[in-house]
């Protein structure tokens, strides 16, 4: 799994005109799927999400975490986070997992992010075309993908 984390002081996800999801302090994470991706992946990612300490601390330092910072979350599938650009350009998704996979995948993640999270999290719908709308709070932005680990 690939994720983008973006640190917002607010973001909403609107469907056909309808907002969906909608937060003030937290983050907006973007995931996208492939075949090879498993509970595993999630629960490590879940991990690091919760823990990683990017929100400012009384003296204005990035040192305190989400879960400290009582933040909210809004989770959204993004399958061209998996996109190759190797070749040509047009990207190519063939690593991406389809719908079948990346459903309960995606499922998954949103249930264990609330359970380590302690609280529900707002999301988008998969497969839909959603409008994301966000103001980037530093602007904090952080690639992290589940292969790596780093």
């Amino acid at each position: 799994m690939k994720i983008v984390i973006q640190r917002v002081s607010e973001a909403s996800v609107v469907i056909n005109n309808t907002e969906v999801a909608s937060i003030q302090k937290g983050l907006l994470i973007l995931v996208g799927i492939v075949t090879e991706d498993c509970q595993e992946d999630i629960n490590w990612l879940c991990n690091k999400i919760i823990n990683l300490r990017i929100f400012p601390d009384e003296e204005g330092v990035m040192n305190t975490s989400l879960k400290a910072s009582e933040g909210d979350i809004i989770l959204v599938s993004q399958f061209t986070l998996q996109a190759s650009t190797k070749k040509g350009n047009r990207p190519s998704y063939i690593k991406v997992a389809k719908p079948d996979i990346a459903i309960p995948l995606y499922e998954a993640f949103v249930q264990t992010l609330q359970n380590t999270l302690g609280k529900p999290i707002q999301t988008g719908e998969f497969g839909a075309d959603m409008k994301v709308h966000l103001v980037n709070d530093g602007p904090v932005t952080i690639i992290i993908d589940s292969k790596n680990k780093e």
